[in-house]
């Protein structure tokens, strides 16, 4: 690790440094926009937004966007958004959850997707108990491989009978 002078302080700081940790300006790269909410719930901020490179400023690293509603390029939270999400109801590139909506979803009750695994899942590719589409594969599938003779009628009680 070699030492350089800050070029807006003046002071000595690492080459590998995002940010001057004396004055605060930025050395290379996005250091990114944060927001977090002040009100909390069960000590999580209810909004938690990150923006731009994400990157913490004294350690370089990802940050992680964790709340209720949780916004970022990694996100954790009830309501999750980002490249990758984690949380109950979540929408990213990679998309985890009770609800999982993405490039690649993974949903325990539903997942919707290119790549969709869950107990519902609905995509170009479709892996789970209920599976539609493109290629789908599952107890009850229904794809352009597969034709469950009793999906037409699990599909029927869902979105209503013909009128």
């Amino acid at each position: 690790m070699a030492l350089m002078e800050c070029p807006e302080c003046e002071r000595e700081i690492s080459d590998r440094a995002v940010m001057c940790p004396h004055c605060g300006h930025p050395i290379r790269g996005l250091v990114g926009y944060e927001y977090r909410s002040e009100r909390e719930l069960f000590g999580v901020p209810l909004v938690h937004i990150i923006r731009g490179g994400g990157l913490d400023p004294v350690t370089g690293r990802l940050r992680v966007a964790k709340g209720m509603i949780a916004m970022g390029p990694i996100a954790v939270g009830g309501l999750a958004f980002g490249g990758t999400s984690f949380g109950l109801v979540s929408f990213g590139g990679v998309a985890v959850g009770l609800v999982g909506v993405g490039g690649v979803g993974l949903g325990v009750l539903l997942a919707l997707g290119g790549l969709a695994i869950g107990t519902v899942a609905i995509g170009g590719a479709a892996i789970g108990y209920y599976a539609l589409g493109g290629g789908a594969w599952g107890v009850h599938a229904l794809g352009g491989n597969v034709q469950d003779p009793n999906m037409p009628e699990f599909l029927k009680n869902w979105f209503g009978r013909g009128r």
